[in-house]
């Protein structure tokens, strides 16, 4: 059984289609539960989960999403955890991809991305996102992982506000447990329609170099809010 878990921080705009999609695109008798984790949301995120008869389980967290999935977590029943992004749509059948990949001993994985934009750039991003390479990796692909890799590795680092999605794949690659699933997950690219695909590319791959010349958590964060909050 697989618990999808969602983080969220004030997304009124994609939240209700998000959770009709989960449940339109799966066999319920795969879902054990839905579970959304409010950070904090100050326009009506909440009140659309609750006014929506879809037994979806919503719990209040700290704010920030390493927080909030390992709470998400915590609560689920499933044994297979699939961490979502609220801007994120799985493809049809996705519970049936997440289960044939772990039936074949795959016990962590994403999907393939698709952005919702023509420019040739996040095209050519998403094109790169078949290929089973860590620079390619990121949340926004979702994250399915089985239960107890999740609690050996320790789940999400919540020293990190931002690039705690990649914390974990990191040691997911380090044990050679992580596949890609060739089928694409689309999400959308409003922080690049915001600031500008070049500037987000440009200060992403910053990060990621920051991270890897030994940045802390606290210095990527204020580097982060410098350029793209």
């Amino acid at each position: 059984m697989i618990s999808i878990i969602i983080p969220v921080l004030n997304e009124a705009k994609t939240i209700k289609d998000l959770l009709f999609h989960l449940i339109d695109n799966a066999s319920l008798s795969t879902i054990s539960e839905i579970i959304v984790v409010d950070g904090g949301s100050t326009d009506n995120t909440k009140e659309i989960v609750k006014s929506l008869d879809l037994n979806i389980i919503l719990i209040n967290s700290e704010k920030g999403r390493a927080k909030q999935m390992n709470l998400g977590a915590k609560k689920a029943k499933g044994d297979i955890l699939y961490f979502l992004h609220a801007d994120s749509f799985p493809p049809l059948r996705y519970d049936k991809l997440i289960l044939d990949e772990v039936n074949k001993g795959n016990n962590a994985g994403c999907f393939r991305l698709k952005f919702d934009s023509d420019h040739w750039w996040l095209r050519l991003a998403s094109w790169l996102t078949q290929f089973n390479w860590r620079a390619c990796r990121g949340g926004d692909q979702s994250q399915f992982i089985i239960r107890g890799l999740f609690e050996e590795i320790g789940g999400y680092d919540e020293k990190y506000v931002i690039y705690e999605d990649n914390i974990l794949i990191n040691e997911l690659f380090a044990r050679k447990q992580f596949v890609v699933i060739n089928k694409k997950l689309r999400t959308s690219a409003r922080m690049y329609r915001k600031h500008g695909v070049w500037k987000v590319q440009y200060h992403f791959w910053t990060i990621y170099v920051k991270k890897w010349f030994g940045a802390s958590a606290d210095e990527m964060l204020a580097y982060y809010k410098k350029h793209l909050r």
